[in-house]
Formats: structure tokens, C-alpha cells, sequence
């Protein structure tokens, strides 16, 4: 068994990518927060909100912060808890929406994962493997998001990549016993 980490989990839509970051934070043991990044700007976004609260079950306490990432860890990343960011692919949208910059926000947000109390474990969409999206707006949330990836992975112990439900490990720094 291994002590949890800071840890960013990437994977494309639907991997398990979300299931898989739950687990990390539920089997550390800790006290578990889930801080969530996504607004219930729609119907389906409702449903899917209601779609994540149900699977992870009771014992999460649930944060709602669509923009303001770095204050929310400040206050929920303290000893004795692990925190989940699902996910910094609605994060940047809200940060990009809101005319926020998205190297700055990330740049307080790899500050803060150098000073944190407690394990933090990040969910992000690995959104540059597949087509060149059509638009400039597509092009540039790509781009972004391809950013913030690289940033925050830099900043973190451990990152996995997901797909088919499946860890593929890009990088570890304690192995287990």
C-alpha cells in the first residue's frame, strides 16, 4: 500500500478517469473532499452533476468552485483530508469564460500544490489526441488545456493516464511495498 500523493489523473471523455481519482482519495483513508468545478449550466450538466454524486456515495463533503480553485484548496486542503478537483477541464472553461488567464490561475495553482497540507488528486481531460477542432475557440481551449496539463503534471509527485477504465502510469515517485 502506498501513501497518497498529489496526483493528476488524466484521461478522455468517459475513461474512468473521475471513478479512478474517487478511488485514490477513498482508499487513502483520509477524510474526503470533493471539490467540484462544474456549474449546472444546462439540463445535461444537471444530470451529470446528480450522475457523480450518487456513484461516489456517502462520506465525501462536496465543495462547489467553478473559478476560485486555489481559494477553495486554501481552505478545504488542510491535514488529516484528501482533496479530489473534478475536474480542471471545466475550471479552465470557467477561468477562459470569465476572461480570466488561464497561465496565471495555473501558475497559483502550482504554487499552491508546492505548499499543500494534504494530498490533492486532480482530474483533467486529455483533449489533444484527437481531431484539430474546427474553430479558433476550439483551437485555443485545446492549446490551453495541453498548458495546464503540462504545468500541473510538473508540479505533482504522480500522474496516470486512464483510458478504458484501465491506470497507465506516466509518473510515480514512490513505488509500492
Amino acid at each position: 500500500m502506498t501513501t497518497l500523493v498529489s496526483t493528476l489523473v488524466l484521461g478522455g471523455a468517459r475513461s474512468g478517469k473521475s471513478v479512478f481519482g474517487e478511488k485514490l482519495v477513498a482508499d487513502s483513508a483520509l477524510s474526503r473532499i470533493y471539490l467540484a468545478t462544474a456549474t449546472r449550466s444546462d439540463d445535461e450538466m444537471t444530470q451529470r452533476i446528480a450522475h457523480h454524486r450518487s456513484r461516489r456515495g456517502d462520506g465525501w463533503i462536496t465543495v462547489e468552485e467553478p473559478l476560485a480553485l486555489v481559494d477553495a484548496l486554501t481552505r478545504e486542503a488542510v491535514r488529516g483530508r484528501a482533496v479530489l478537483v473534478d475536474c480542471l477541464t471545466l475550471w479552465l472553461f470557467n477561468l477562459m469564460e470569465a476572461g480570466r488567464d488561464p497561465e496565471i490561475e495555473a501558475r497559483r495553482l502550482t504554487r499552491f500544490l508546492g505548499v499543500a497540507a494534504a494530498p490533492i488528486v486532480l482530474v483533467s481531460n486529455e483533449v489533444g489526441l484527437g481531431l484539430v477542432p474546427e474553430t479558433p475557440l476550439g483551437r485555443t481551449f485545446r492549446d490551453a488545456q495541453g498548458r495546464l496539463n503540462q504545468i500541473v503534471a510538473a508540479a505533482v509527485p504522480d500522474v496516470v493516464f486512464v483510458a478504458a477504465g484501465l491506470p497507465l502510469w506516466l509518473k510515480r515517485a514512490q513505488q509500492e511495498n
